[in-house]
């Protein structure tokens, strides 16, 4: 079936959001095989979301976030390894904003 990702619980708890590196990720996948991507993306502890998308050349786009660069290009280096995803697309979050209430 498809390589599993890796566990990569490594987000440290004295870190804000506004430090931490994020990216959203356009996947492209065989036919088919959404659903077993987005439940494997899902099980990576810094996945804030995943979801199908239609009306573009990808199938699915997640938003990743991590606490420093490096632990986030080893989980987007296992996510290339995905036997069931043929191409990405990664895009780096450049600022997160806060709600002001």
């Amino acid at each position: 079936m498809t390589a599993k990702i890796a566990n990569f619980n490594t987000c440290d708890t004295k870190s804000t959001y506004i430090s931490m590196a994020g990216v959203y990720v356009l996947i492209t996948s065989e036919i088919g095989y959404e659903n077993v991507i987005i439940d494997e993306l899902m099980a990576i502890p810094q996945t804030v979301e995943a979801s199908k998308v239609y009306g573009s050349r990808y199938d699915i786009i997640v938003k990743i976030s991590a606490d420093s660069p490096e632990k986030l290009r080893k989980i987007l280096s296992s996510i290339r390894r995905v036997e069931k995803i043929k191409s990405t697309q990664t895009m780096l979050i450049v600022k997160e904003y806060e709600d002001h209430v």
